[in-house]
């Protein structure tokens, strides 16, 4: 009872936007008949194709680390969305939530990028691999990759290679908050030229996540999809972004809602207390209602201003215009 009530205390301090009645999941996008916005596919559909103009690059041309097979879970690839004009030169890599199971590409994926393109920012929509085929490190090694072959790609696009950012949800979020907690500069002396740059991203933005592996405040599908069933305690630590955080993780923005009940509103405030702590400039939006996945939450009049707050605070950093 103890750390609930210094969550509620903390959800105070930093204060919560609250709505007069609890609000409904929004009604999905319909999807044509035969497919499906999740990866790995379900049986018998097959994924939910991209928008016009747009084509999958597989992260490592002639093979991932680790690769299990030749099919499409085994293959971590992007797709990049160019907006017509970018005035700050920024870019964000998203990654879609889903439990490390699937990935919900269209309103955590496709719809982000074409929101991001509307507002004069460059996106990267990311592929990765899953379990219960793959677990960590893989996952992280692909979002590094994306990260790292978006800074590479930087000149081609007219992005500058310090305001390229990340954004996750759920447990993109996780893989979002990993890639903000492990990074490195690259290794100058690598004969592909993707490795030679930085895999940290400049910003993060991170929607309803997953953060931790406390087994109080865990989302159990998550951890069990990504470090398997019995995983080194060791690494759950490792991988318990909250406490990973230090004065080098990148500015954050954070939104979620308190009554999730997929993801307990603990992760969020847990990490944002560790950026805090670390003086890692933050902000934090907690909604009183919301389900969770509301992704943009376009039909959700309570929630669907999150998106014009997220692009305030990237305006005044300079990240959009």
């Amino acid at each position: 009872m103890r750390i609930v009530a210094v969550m509620l205390a903390l959800v105070s301090a930093v204060g919560v936007a609250q709505t007069a009645a609890p609000v409904a999941a929004p009604a999905q996008n319909a999807v044509p008949p035969g497919f499906t916005t999740s990866f790995p596919p379900d049986p018998g559909k097959t994924l939910l194709p991209l928008p016009e103009g747009h084509t999958w690059t597989p992260l490592w041309p002639d093979g991932a680390p680790g690769q299990q097979g030749n099919e499409v879970i085994d293959i971590p690839a992007v797709s990049v969305f160019l907006p017509k004009e970018n005035p700050t030169h920024s870019l964000v890599v998203v990654a879609p939530g889903g439990g490390y199971v699937h990935l919900a590409m269209k309103h955590e994926g496709y719809d982000i990028c074409q929101w991001l393109n509307d507002h004069g920012v460059a996106a990267v929509l990311l592929r990765y691999r899953l379990g219960p085929k793959y677990h960590h490190p893989i996952e992280l090694g692909d979002a590094q990759r994306a990260m790292r072959f978006a800074r590479s790609h930087a000149s081609e696009w007219g992005v500058d290679t310090s305001h390229i950012g990340m954004w996750g949800f759920s447990a993109g979020g996780h893989l979002t908050s990993s890639a903000g907690t492990h990074f490195d500069a690259g290794n100058a002396s690598a004969t592909d030229p993707v490795d030679r740059v930085s895999s940290r991203p400049d910003f993060l933005v991170l929607a309803y996540p997953v953060i931790s592996w406390d087994p109080t405040v865990m989302h159990a599908g998550s951890k069990k999809y990504l470090l398997g069933d019995n995983p080194d305690p060791a690494t759950v630590t490792l991988m318990s972004s909250e406490l990973q955080v230090t004065a080098q993780t990148p500015p954050t923005f954070l939104f979620s809602t308190t009554d999730d009940k997929t993801v307990p509103i603990a992760n969020s405030i847990l990490f944002y207390s560790a950026l805090v702590k670390a003086k890692v400039p933050v902000e934090m939006h907690i909604f009183r209602h919301g389900a969770h996945g509301a992704g943009l939450a376009p039909t959700n009049p309570e929630l669907s201003v999150w998106p014009d707050l997220l692009l305030k605070w990237m305006k005044e950093n300079g990240w959009a215009q």
